[in-house]
């Protein structure tokens, strides 16, 4: 009797657990396009089409010849404007500083043979479990005695709030890339500084990539900690401006004004996402090994 080889794991015809999976998959994909649409037509509405036709096209507003009035009134009213400088600027050059400190870091940690390395490593990574929301009074305290309690106390803040997952992220980068390079590097006369910048830097570009990507989309998303560091108008965030816009545009019935303030805020990260997507996903998956 021939003997029959058994199949490939996965290659049954039918897996019921597999079926329950892409049910389950296709049915938070499709809800989640679903309050997308709903988001995107809401922002060209009347308060009136928000809640008598919710999943309606809008109408009255391109009827009238002013399709963008929601986006205007919203610009307009909430300031978004030097927000938008504002929430560029700290986002950006904190995202940047987060990267330039951790990727020495995680580099001395897989590299150099650091006593303790290992556990320093974990004691990092305990660091993203503790919720931000524990720390903030105390945060607050400190840097308002300093008087920190502004955009640049919360620039601090951020930056040392993400450094845990960007250290932990980039040493995986590190620990997958070749020890060979190193050893051809240091042969060649190289110092242990022009290594990481000259060999092992460019090399993990990848991960760089990725870590600034995930940290820009947290930071410009960050609502509580704008929230309370930030008082004055003028150094407004985009979060804390919708915050403060929302009360107005409830007390005024503006909800087509509301969402769209919401929108502004929302989409450049969708649109970032959905474009750099494949950057994100393969940065992620170069350093789960070696």
């Amino acid at each position: 009797m021939a003997y029959k080889p058994k199949p490939a794991p996965g290659s049954r015809r039918f897996s019921p657990l597999k079926f329950i999976g892409t049910v389950v998959v296709w049915l938070v994909t499709a809800f989640n396009l679903l309050v997308l649409y709903w988001l995107i037509a809401a922002a060209f509405k009347t308060p009136i089409e928000i809640f008598t036709k919710p999943f309606a096209l809008p109408y009255t507003w391109f009827q009238r010849g002013v399709p963008f009035r929601n986006f205007e009134y919203a610009w307009n009213q909430a300031g978004f404007g030097e927000a938008v400088v504002s929430t560029v600027l700290l986002v950006g050059l904190a995202t940047v500083v987060t990267v330039a400190i951790s990727a020495p870091a995680a580099y001395a940690l897989t590299r150099f043979g650091v006593r303790g390395a290992g556990g320093l490593t974990n004691v990092i990574a305990v660091g993203m479990g503790v919720p931000f929301q524990t720390v903030v009074i105390p945060l607050f305290v400190v840097l308002s005695k300093v008087h920190l309690d502004n955009i640049y106390g919360l620039f601090i803040v951020y930056v040392a709030l993400s450094i845990p997952f960007t250290v932990f992220l980039l040493t995986g980068f590190f620990r997958s890339l070749p020890d060979e390079l190193e050893e051809a590097a240091a042969i060649d006369g190289a110092s242990a500084t022009r290594t990481f910048f000259s060999v092992m830097l460019p090399l993990a570009r990848g991960g760089l990539i990725t870590a600034l990507i995930l940290n820009a989309i947290g930071l410009w998303n960050e609502t509580l900690l704008a929230i309370v560091f930030l008082k004055d108008q003028a150094e407004f965030t985009l979060s804390r401006a919708l915050f403060t816009f929302y009360g107005a545009a409830s007390y005024q019935s503006e909800y087509g004004g509301l969402i769209a303030g919401v929108a502004l805020v929302v989409l450049p990260m969708l649109l970032l996402y959905v474009v750099l997507a494949r950057q994100i996903i393969t940065g992620l998956t170069l350093g789960s090994g070696k």
